[in-house]
């Protein structure tokens, strides 16, 4: 095995004779070895950035050859370090950003073919220009891109009607661990020829193989788009809501977002252009949407009627709905802006659960109570996709706990505050992770409410796709090694 300095020497020698480019000084690595909260650093031996997916394929040989691990990056806008390289030094950074080719369209087939490195935002306008939409969209789709949003199954505001990227998805480019390339870019609904390869990478986090492209379903542009934002008093008359919306416009419901008090709150203090679109405070709201193929005339209709019956059977308090482009953008931005408002607000600790739709009242009432008990005066930044069963169930520091100093204290708080929130989790069904993946962050979360035989099989699969372990490492589940010294 080649020492760390003759590696060095050798990769900018090497990554000159194929279409790539390298990154070794440390200014200009520095942005690809931080996670985007800025609480995860690690080191590398370079950034290098291929322009195609026969150089991925070659860089990928070479670090084979001299045992030297990958970790697949796109627009590193993760939120549990899976992008980020580990504290050896002795991994290259493998950054799919130059490739970023919408390489067809085929409105016919409702599909779009793009690479890896396609920022959300460019495959939307792309779908857009020809009069279709890609539903994906979260806070990051201006920076993140489609390779990282199918590695973690990305969710989002409108999993409720198009699925999170997995649905998404039909079909991919993969390099494998040993630099093969699998061409699975099939446009096809239906394809019953063996195991689904397509999905054993999706979601991994770059641990089996490096997503190079994917072709990925189109829909109809919608006509008419509206929204609301409905204050209400709990989450059981949110679920109540969510169920008579169901019954009435399932087919053009596409959002339905649940927000808290203080989530607003913490959003008009930060943003103080985003104004409260209700006279009085309500302890909880729904942010609905539709997206119909009617005219605009009609949605609203739909949703007037919705909102007139929900008051009218004392499920709703008071609501608001968007008459124009603007007022649509304006209540979102309630919604897009919580966690930066949060961010503004201090230090928090963040989770990503999903429970059953039915279990989210008792969740909330039962793991509020006690993390209040264990901790008194912590608030909640309670919020989500009710929809899909996804909350951001996150947590601010006690108002008297201001400054920095008293910050790092509260975050020392974080494993009783996780332990209390995932086992709450693990007892209503649930998953400590719902959109943002494992990484490191969640990975030994996630090993403590796994079987023994999910997490065999899991190991299993990684061992036989990556036996060199020289994929992401660490990852999802722990180095082979530490598996090893671990064993009885």
């Amino acid at each position: 095995m080649l020492s760390m300095e003759s590696l060095r020497e050798q990769l900018p020698v090497f990554v000159q004779e194929i279409q790539a480019s390298v990154l070794t000084a440390p200014e200009d690595m520095a942005p690809h070895l931080i996670d985007w909260r800025k609480r995860m650093r690690g080191y590398a031996l370079a950034v290098v950035m291929p322009e195609n997916t026969e150089s991925v394929a070659a860089v990928v040989r070479w670090c084979v050859e001299h045992r030297v691990a990958m970790v697949p990056q796109g627009g590193n806008t993760g939120l549990s370090g899976g992008s980020v390289p580990d504290q050896s030094g002795r991994s290259i950074v493998l950054s799919l950003a130059r490739m970023k080719s919408i390489r067809a369209l085929d409105p016919v087939n409702n599909t779009v073919t793009v690479e890896a490195g396609c920022v959300l935002k460019q495959v939307q306008e792309a779908a857009q220009a020809a009069g279709k939409l890609f539903p994906l969209s979260l806070a990051a789709e201006g920076s993140c891109t489609i390779g990282g949003n199918l590695s973690t199954n990305a969710g989002g505001v409108q999993v409720l009607r198009y699925g999170n990227a997995r649905e998404l998805c039909l079909g991919l480019e993969v390099v494998t661990a040993d630099g093969e390339i699998w061409n699975g870019l099939r446009g096809l609904r239906k394809d019953n020829t063996g195991y689904d390869l397509r999905d054993l990478f999706i979601g991994a986090e770059g641990t089996l193989g490096i997503i190079t492209a994917a072709v990925l379903k189109l829909y109809p542009e919608p006509a008419a788009r509206r929204c609301a934002l409905i204050g209400l008093d709990s989450t059981e008359k949110a679920l109540a809501l969510l169920a008579l919306a169901q019954s009435r416009i399932a087919d053009v419901l596409t959002g339905f977002e649940l927000l808290s008090e203080f989530c607003i709150e913490l959003v008009t203090r930060h943003f103080p252009a985003c104004r409260r679109p209700l006279q009085g405070k309500h302890r909880w709201y729904v942010l609905l949407e539709l997206s119909s193929a009617q005219n605009d005339a009609d949605a609203a209709h739909l949703l007037e009627a919705l909102l007139g019956e929900a008051i009218e059977q004392g499920l709703a308090e008071d609501a608001a709905m968007s008459e124009s482009l603007a007022q649509f953008k304006a209540i979102w931005a309630l919604r897009e802006y919580v966690s930066e408002a949060q961010a503004a607000e201090g230090k928090n600790i963040k989770h990503d659960i999903s429970v059953p739709i039915s279990e989210i009242p008792r969740f909330i009432r039962q793991t509020d109570e006690a993390l209040q008990q264990a901790h008194p005066g912590i608030r909640m930044v309670c919020f989500g996709h009710l929809g899909d069963g996804n909350l951001h169930y996150n947590v601010s520091p006690p108002e008297t706990m201001q400054g920095e100093a008293h910050e790092d204290a509260f975050l020392k708080l974080q494993p009783s505050i996780n332990q209390i929130t995932h086992d709450a989790v693990a007892a209503c069904g649930g998953s400590v992770s719902a959109e943002h993946g494992l990484g490191t962050l969640r990975r030994d979360e996630a090993a403590r409410y796994k079987s023994a035989v999910e997490l065999r099989l899991m190991r299993r699969i990684k061992k036989a796709l990556d036996p060199l372990g020289l994929l992401n490492p660490g990852k999802v589940l722990k180095p082979f090694e530490t598996l090893e010294k671990e064993a009885p």
